[in-house]
């Protein structure tokens, strides 16, 4: 069962909502009293990117990839380590069920603003540029 928010969480939900609009990503599902949001920006590549508002920390994340069970992965995972260190917020991490390869980045929400936020989208889309084309091949190298 969802909690019950105070009014001030549920304006600082309204104004990340807000912000999510000024940056140009269109939200596809929200639950205010979950203070979850989805949205896309197919352009930047992302889909379902999933946007908690829990405070005290803002954590979004976006599904990368999937990771087939049983396939040997020890060169995915150094790989992506390696791209961890370029990324200039967030860091590409691995499910808790390890199935899935995700985008990750957490921001404190009590001094959380525009810019903060607009950095993490563009952190996401400037790694699926310099990375994209990699991410897939290693993906394929995994069948």
């Amino acid at each position: 069962m969802a909690a019950t928010r105070t009014e001030e969480e549920l304006d600082t939900f309204q104004t990340i909502s807000n912000w999510i609009g000024d940056i140009g990503l269109v939200t596809t599902k929200t639950n205010p009293q979950d203070a979850l949001l989805v949205v896309e920006d197919e352009e930047r590549g992302i889909t379902n990117m999933v946007i908690d508002c829990e405070d005290p920390i803002v954590e979004i994340q976006q599904a990368i990839m999937a990771v087939p069970e049983g396939a040997d992965t020890a060169h995915l995972f150094e790989r992506l380590l390696q791209m961890n260190g370029s990324l200039v917020h967030g860091a590409f991490m691995l499910s808790e069920d390890g199935t899935q390869i995700r985008f990750r980045d957490t921001l404190r929400l009590a001094t959380l603003d525009l810019e903060e936020l607009r950095g993490t989208i563009n952190a996401l889309h400037l790694a699926l540029e310099e990375y994209g084309d990699e991410l897939i091949d290693l993906r394929h190298s995994l069948d």
